[in-house]
Formats: C-alpha cells, structure tokens, sequence
C-alpha cells in the first residue's frame, strides 16, 4: 500500500498528559502493597508463635488476626491500585481510531 506524502502518523495517537501523576500513584499503590505484605507478614508470624517485635501481637491472637487482616487488605488494595494506575497510563497511548477499524478478537 503506497502512502501518501501528507501522511503523518502522529495525528492517530491522542496528545496525552505528562503521566507524573500516574507514576505516583503507581508509586504509592506499591509502598500501600509493601506495608500490607509486611503486616501480613508480621500478624501471621505472631498467630504462628513466633518471636514478634511487637509486643502485643505476642499477647493476643485477636491483635494478631487483626494485623494480618489488615495486612491483606492493604495488599489487595495497593495491588488494585497499582494495576489502575498502570492501565490508565499505557490506555493513554492507543491509536484513536474508531473500534470497528480494529482487529476483531475473540
């Protein structure tokens, strides 16, 4: 196919934002995801009998089941951060074409 010399490429992709807030928020999402896997962490190795730092994770397993509950929910929600905020900044960068030009997948 012979294209034509007004042709320019760069006129299919949107002009996007700089991306800085969406590198830190990916950033955040995975210092929330770290501290989740370290409270885990902590909880279940105290609900497991082991020596803690923390004094009180030793004393009660009630305070143990919390941390790691607590652990696990800011893992979840750092990871569901850090996959939104990765999606919306490689999504910015599609061809603007209309979808029915698109290849069909099934």
């Amino acid at each position: 196919m012979k294209l034509s010399d007004g042709f320019d490429a760069r006129r299919l992709r949107q002009r996007s934002a700089s991306s800085w807030r969406l590198r830190l928020g990916a950033a955040l999402a995975a210092l929330l995801a770290t501290l989740g896997v370290l409270l885990s962490m902590a909880g279940i190795a105290a609900l497991l009998g082991q020596h803690s730092l923390l004094e009180p994770l030793n004393e009660s397993t009630v305070a143990a089941s919390v941390f790691t509950i607590i652990g696990l929910t800011l893992l979840y929600v750092g990871v569901m951060l850090w996959r939104r905020c990765r999606h919306r900044s490689r999504s910015s960068s599609e061809l603007n074409m209309a979808p029915h030009l698109m290849k069909k997948r099934d």
